[in-house]
């Protein structure tokens, strides 16, 4: 399986959501770029979000979000000075 740039879309949506609180959801408007939205509506249609612009994070949303963002947080290297 490879990262497409739908998927990675799809990654950086779930990378937007506060898991600190699950009750703050997010809205990706119609302005934003083609691809977030394009995104969104996959992970509605996926079941990670209760909306198909945003929403808050299903059960399965929740857990692909903490997922993605602790991937990100390992493959994120500092810069080092």
């Amino acid at each position: 399986m490879a990262f497409t740039p739908e998927l990675v879309a799809e990654l950086e949506i779930l990378a937007l959501f506060n898991l600190g609180n699950t009750q703050e959801g997010i809205k990706v408007h119609h302005t934003a770029a083609p691809p977030a939205i394009a995104a969104a509506k996959r992970l509605h249609d996926k079941g990670l979000i209760s909306q198909a612009d945003g929403g808050y994070l299903t059960s399965l949303g929740l857990d692909a979000a903490e997922r993605t963002q602790v991937l990100l947080s390992i493959l994120t290297v500092p810069e080092v000075a």
